[in-house]
């Protein structure tokens, strides 16, 4: 296939950026689109210009490191899908197709397509625990589970932080992640002293990282490689609402 590419360039957060148009021969429609990518940056360096950054790790949808727009969806047109499991043969020969990194102000652009998402890591450290002991996994295994409470908590445990909800999301709201990562703990008879305060915590810190509200508008869920129920942000929005009204998550002066 031919393909025209136009990609974002930015050398640096603190530079302007803009599209850039690149014609690229010889796609196979069995590649990946990371593939496809490689193939880009492999003409670039032959002919000495800068190839084009882009995060990507495991390319096997686990990591959620590969996150980018592509025409206006995050992660590409198939759903439930990461864009290192998207294939070239959802394009056709002669298409245009333009290549964008998340945009949300709490994931500033490093470089071309590669984006800070550390605030989901501080999202986590607010409350994404637990500080109970488990022992080891016979000892974890003691502990009755029920098979709808399990199921739901592994639901929102294939979460892979990738980011795809805020850059989909026309407030940039991470209230998706923020659940999902939120649930999967608050389902569990481990998580349960601490749900309500970790709730709160949580979305305390997702406020103070400049995430937008949530207007359930469910772009969030639409893009989401996992397939993330939004039923996880209603749960989220009760413990939070029971936890603010017991006043968990307050710092005594």
């Amino acid at each position: 296939m031919k393909l025209h590419l136009k990609v974002w360039r930015q050398k640096s957060g603190n530079r302007q950026g803009h599209l850039v148009d690149y014609e690229l021969d010889n796609v196979s429609p069995d590649e990946s689109f990371l593939e496809m990518m490689d193939l880009l940056n492999e003409k670039l360096i032959e002919k000495g210009e800068e190839p084009v950054a882009f995060d990507h790790d495991c390319r096997e949808g686990i990591c959620g490191s590969c996150g980018m727009v592509i025409n206006g969806i995050a992660h590409g047109p198939k759903a439930a899908v990461t864009t290192c499991q998207l294939h070239m043969r959802n394009f056709k020969d002669g298409d245009t197709v333009v290549v964008e990194p998340w945009r949300a102000s709490p994931f500033p652009i490093i470089k071309d397509l590669v984006v800070d998402r550390s605030a989901f890591d501080r999202i986590i450290q607010a409350g994404g625990y637990i500080s109970v002991s488990t022992g080891s996994a016979p000892d974890a295994n003691t502990l009755p589970v029920g098979k709808e409470q399990s199921d739901l908590a592994m639901d929102a445990a294939q979460c892979i932080a990738c980011g795809a909800c805020v850059a989909a999301c026309p407030n940039g709201s991470a209230m998706l992640f923020t659940a999902a990562k939120a649930a999967h703990l608050g389902l569990l008879p481990q998580g349960q002293p601490e749900r309500n305060r970790r709730a709160v915590l949580m979305i305390n810190q997702q406020d103070a990282e400049g995430f937008g509200g949530c207007t359930n508008i469910g772009e969030c869920e639409a893009v989401c490689p996992k397939s993330i129920s939004m039923d996880f942000i209603a749960r989220l929005n009760r413990d939070v609402l029971v936890g603010t009204i017991a006043g968990a998550g307050r710092v005594e002066a």
